[in-house]
């Protein structure tokens, strides 16, 4: 098995995965084809629409070649497509719908239709019964590069780092260094090359780790296999260019479209490793044997530090452990229920995992100030956490299959570090759920609903928490329940024109709650934006009954609008409506500078 590939594997089985794999269809390669199931109990919907389009360079206007697409939306599946000699590309046998579609190349920047601008979202192209479209031409810019050269103290060449660009982002909120593109390795001679990036403001983050040694500790499990005096005493830890293991203290690199920027070179600051060692307990002070103990990015980590895995262990049949290579620092210490499972493949080796269900297996997380010594006799105790059970209710005439829904018990606080696994439950025919091994402030939200339906509220005993959300402490049982879906679901739609009367077709749709409060609530349900479709018109559903405001602008980058400071800008500028409980709301706005 290759280092590329065990690094990919690494990061999906050690990354705390599971929510997507249950919140989103499941995708399956059969004969080398995309095939997607669906949401669980919902059949997949066809019809005879079609989509068709070129890709197009966006700096000479050629044709590109052999450009995969790929196409998705609500209960169609995920459909790809490779472009012609002709860059030509089709989707046929559509239904009526939602649909986005990105457009990826080597060498150029992925993008989305309708997207021109970095950082931009597509625009999603709405088709009716039966509508054939055209001209769903998708533009793509060349990449830009940051190429450079990792090194050591010494300034010897540091082979197999792996480097990435990152970049200032709004995720939920908050900004935050998040990777964008592709991971580079370092070659041999310690170099690198970050390749098809959008121009923009980046910065370069470095880390060393062996992904070799990660496989070994994850499969046979270095308490275990008795490599403990093999680690290294020093290492290196996660560095920014220039040289600083401090996000804040990195140096920004510019990038014009299509520019090659050369010279970014530094060295990876050495740092004594030291060593974590304890014992796992279950709830009955036995120890557990087999479990994973990860050492995880502390609350607030960004960037590079969190691009691979840290120290990894298994517990051997005395419960007892030791994280080798921690580098100093504020971390979390993960407990969890992981199977690994090998198996050869000609000259190679397969590797699965599985991550336990909620409630499948006792958990803990515990956090840990590490310094310039060794830490030993850990006790950490597992928890089967808190549960919940309650039941989905529909109003309106015709309530969907209640087996298609399912509930995401998502964390209140998005820097929290809690039990991993917690994919949700989906619920029974009769609407009823129950969910197990939470812990910590969880906001309960909804996924797998059909088109037209949303959340009208999550009552607790008679009490709204659909914003507020529930903190589960210990083993407790939550019970009453009830979460409240509604169809038809509030819709805010409409048009952008300019002063003069002219319609806009490219622009960005923000809508937002006049109440500042409801700016800042963790997964905020009072503030949207969104891009315009195919014939310009604007489209946010399921938002709360409320005063709110509304605004069309030129430009904002994915996520954006969750700026507080933005939002207290634009309102004086901004439409104010009132939307009702189930309100089909049309709005006419004019494009606005921010």
């Amino acid at each position: 098995m290759s280092t590329t590939s065990i690094c990919a594997f690494v990061a999906l089985a050690v990354a705390v995965a599971s929510t997507v794999a249950h919140t989103q269809p499941q995708i399956q390669i059969f004969n080398g084809e995309v095939v997607q199931t669906g949401p669980p109990g919902r059949p997949l919907k066809t019809g005879t629409g079609r989509i068709r389009g070129r890709v197009i360079s966006a700096e000479t206007g050629a044709l590109i070649r052999r450009a995969q697409v790929r196409l998705s939306a609500n209960d169609v599946g995920a459909k790809a497509a490779m472009t012609d000699s002709q860059g030509r590309y089709e989707f046929a046998d559509l239904p009526e719908g939602r649909f986005t579609i990105t457009a990826s190349k080597s060498g150029y920047v992925s993008v989305q239709y309708g997207q021109i601008r970095p950082s931009e979202s597509g625009r999603p192209i709405e088709l009716a019964d039966k509508q054939v479209i055209d001209k769903a031409d998708i533009l793509m810019p060349r990449g830009s590069v940051i190429s450079g050269r990792i090194v050591d103290e010494f300034g010897d060449a540091v082979t197999d780092a792996m480097v990435t660009a990152l970049r200032q982002s709004w995720v939920n909120g908050r900004r935050r260094l998040v990777p964008s593109g592709r991971i580079a390795q370092t070659n041999d001679l310690g170099q690198f090359r970050l390749y098809g990036l959008p121009p923009g403001d980046y910065y370069v983050g470095a880390t060393l780790r062996n992904p070799e040694g990660i496989m070994v500790e994850m499969v046979a499990g270095n308490a275990v296999s008795g490599s403990v005096s093999a680690a290294p005493s020093s290492g290196y830890a996660s560095t920014y260019f220039p040289g600083t293991v401090t996000p804040s203290d990195a140096q920004k690199i510019s990038v014009s479209p299509g520019q090659e920027v050369q010279g970014t070179d530094f060295a990876l600051l050495a740092v004594r490793f030291v060593r974590i060692s304890g014992v796992v307990l279950n709830t009955e002070g036995k120890p557990v044997e087999g479990t994973m103990v990860t050492v995880a990015a502390p609350r607030g980590a960004e960037g590079a530090f969190a691009l691979m895995p840290g120290s990894t262990a298994r517990t051997n049949k005395d419960g007892a452990f030791t994280l080798n290579n921690v580098a100093p620092g504020d971390y979390t210490l993960q407990v969890r229920s992981m199977t690994v499972r090998t198996m050869p493949v000609g000259d190679s080796m397969s590797f699965t995992t599985r991550v336990e269900e909620t409630g499948g297996a006792e958990f803990a997380s515990v956090p840990v100030s590490v310094g310039g010594e060794d830490l030993s006799n850990v006790v950490i105790t597992t928890t089967r956490g808190a549960s919940a059970t309650g039941r989905v209710t529909f109003e309106g005439n015709r309530p969907p299959s209640a087996t298609s829904v399912r509930i995401i018990p998502a964390a209140a606080d998005v820097d929290s570090i809690g039990p991993p696994g917690l994919g949700g439950t989906t619920t029974k025919a009769d609407g009823t759920f129950e969910l197990k091994g939470l812990s910590g402030a969880r906001l309960l939200r909804v996924a797998g609903l059909p088109p037209g339906w949303g959340v009208k509220s999550v009552q607790v005993n008679g009490s709204d928490v659909t914003d507020s959300g529930i903190d589960f402490k210990g083993t407790e049982t939550f019970s009453g329940i009830e979460i409240v879906v509604a169809a038809p679901a509030s819709v805010i739609s409409g048009s952008v024109t300019q002063s003069d009367g002219a319609a806009v077709k490219d622009y960005t749709a923000i809508v937002f709650a006049e109440d500042p409060q409801k700016w800042t609530l963790p997964s905020t349900r009072w503030v949207s934006g969104v891009r315009p479709d195919q014939e310009g018109r604007f489209r946010i559903q399921a938002m709360p009954p409320g005063n709110y405001y509304a605004i069309a602008v030129e430009y904002a980058a994915q996520g954006e609008w969750g700026d507080p400071e933005l939002l207290d800008r634009l309102k004086s500028k901004a439409t104010r409506f009132v939307l009702g409980e189930v309100e089909s709301k049309v709005l006419d706005l004019r494009i606005s500078d921010r």
